[in-house]
């Protein structure tokens, strides 16, 4: 059976293969072919996670009506997605070394479009729970990395992962202003079917816009590499950003299990939720941006990070004194915004900036697994909460949680403001591969280098505003472009 389906695969996906230019100029554009690769993934990723982010601010309202519900259960309908996003994560990559990547995303999104159906048919809150950990088990965010690595250049793969980032970005602020006013329509099932059928155009996405890579192999900038791993959990600064991006997606997480229900208390109209959520989010982006620049062209990045820690920590306890009036709850939810946006920039920047270039892959999966943690144990510790104790018990968790946050995170080294570069050395011999690293040192930016010559491959540490990069190109000229 299993042949049979991977047969069926290889036939959806047969198209041409890109052509990718060997030339390498580190002051290029993407070629045709890598801005469709890149945007066509781009839109994968956002497709999915759009059906995800919808569901976030009506999912609790309607779990509310369902056969079986309580509060407890509400709260883990909205986040056992998390787990097995945790669980499965790493297989996946790993499975799409061996299988292909197309066929790994494929096999993701119809477990993920199979989770909406379940979920939109659902009428207790058990079903909800397993179309939920449906949609979690099509865990492809790690494939959809390693895809978009094969699909470019080097020397673009920076610029490729921006855009995925940016995909994220908007979708989250879309999603969460789209599901009350598609909900209001046709209630949550409404939100689910708009969620399958998204999924849909995605698998279509796959098959016919999508490249096919000319092969697939390991990319230490995109992918997790198991037996790396020690080396990212024995680092004190990275496991303090994996306990950020766990706490900050765990205070969302439970925030989302009780707002809705406690803004419908306080007079909100059934329906109207998104003429809250539109500006607040939107001003609150407005705030967050001048803090980002600050943070990276300033160069005042754990200040701000702090600040942002800190501007969470009055959200919560905010929300746990006003919760029962709306304008409070708008208010202080528009703080939590503005500290959950910078925060939601930054962190990966600073694993970026933290993790040595050659283990960016490993590290970035590190914390994409506490990330969906994060989201698991909120839901669970929100709902449990929320039926223990009350709302305000919830709000106060989340301001210790990110209280706990702001202690680990003041111990922090100030990051290095460097940005990772590859450069392929196709063609060299390990004593070539050696003079020109030799050569890189020298030049002014160049703060670390790795060569890894099995996989004729150099990674880079630069700093942007120091980097001779006439001088960098003179020099791949010279060598790798001969």
């Amino acid at each position: 059976m299993l042949g049979k389906w991977n047969y069926i695969l290889d036939i959806l996906i047969q198209k041409e293969k890109p052509v990718l230019t060997t030339t390498q100029d580190i002051t290029s554009s993407m070629t045709s072919s890598e801005k469709r690769a890149t945007w066509s993934l781009a839109s994968i990723y956002a497709l999915r996670m759009l059906g995800l982010f919808m569901i976030l601010p009506v999912l609790s309202l309607f779990a509310e009506q369902l056969e079986g519900s309580t509060p407890a259960l509400i709260g883990l309908a909205m986040s056992i997605y998390g787990l097995p996003q945790v669980l499965l994560q790493i297989p996946f990559g790993l499975l799409s070394d061996r299988f292909g990547r197309k066929k790994m995303i494929i096999i993701g999104l119809v477990l993920f479009f199979i989770g909406s159906v379940i979920a939109a048919l659902s009428t207790t809150i058990y079903g909800v729970l397993a179309g939920r950990a449906f949609q979690g088990a099509g865990a492809v965010s790690a494939v959809i990395m390693a895809l978009v690595a094969d699909l470019t250049q080097e020397v673009h793969r920076t610029k490729a992962m921006a855009i995925i980032g940016i995909s994220i970005g908007g979708s989250f602020g879309l999603g969460i202003i789209a599901g009350p006013i598609i909900s209001g329509f046709g209630g949550v099932q409404s939100v689910f079917g708009v969620t399958a059928v998204l999924t849909l155009l995605a698998i279509l996405t796959i098959i016919y816009i999508v490249p096919n890579p000319q092969q697939s192999k390991l990319h230490r900038d995109a992918e997790f590499v198991p037996k790396e791993s020690m080396q990212v959990l024995k680092n004190p600064d990275l496991l303090r950003l994996n306990y950020g991006i766990f706490t900050l997606h765990l205070i969302l997480m439970a925030i989302f299990v009780v707002v809705p229900s406690l803004m419908r208390k306080a007079g909100l109209s059934a329906g109207h939720e998104w003429q809250v959520y539109l500006p607040v989010f939107v001003i609150s982006m407005a705030f967050a941006v001048p803090f980002v620049i600050l943070a990276e062209k300033k160069r005042k990045m754990k200040q701000v990070f702090l600040g942002a820690i800190a501007v969470l920590i009055m959200a919560e306890l905010g929300l746990s004194a006003a919760h029962q009036n709306l304008f409070g709850i708008i208010g202080f939810l528009w703080l939590f915004f503005c500290g959950f946006n910078l925060l939601e920039a930054t962190l990966p920047s600073l694993i970026s900036k933290t993790a040595p270039a050659d283990l960016k892959g490993t590290a970035m999966g590190a914390y994409s697994s506490s990330q969906f943690l994060g989201l698991f144990m909120g839901g669970l510790i929100g709902g449990w909460f929320n039926g223990k104790f009350g709302v305000s018990a919830v709000f106060l968790f989340c301001a210790a949680a990110a209280f706990s946050w702001l202690l680990v995170s003041s111990r922090m080294k100030p990051p290095r403001y460097v940005a990772n570069m590859l450069i392929a050395l196709e063609h060299l011999s390990e004593r070539e591969a050696n003079a020109f690293v030799a050569e890189m040192l020298k030049i002014s930016g160049v703060e670390e280098i790795t060569l890894h010559y099995e996989e004729a491959l150099v990674y880079l540490k630069v700093d942007n505003q120091k980097l001779d990069k006439d001088q960098l190109q003179y020099l791949i000229t010279q060598y790798v472009n001969a």
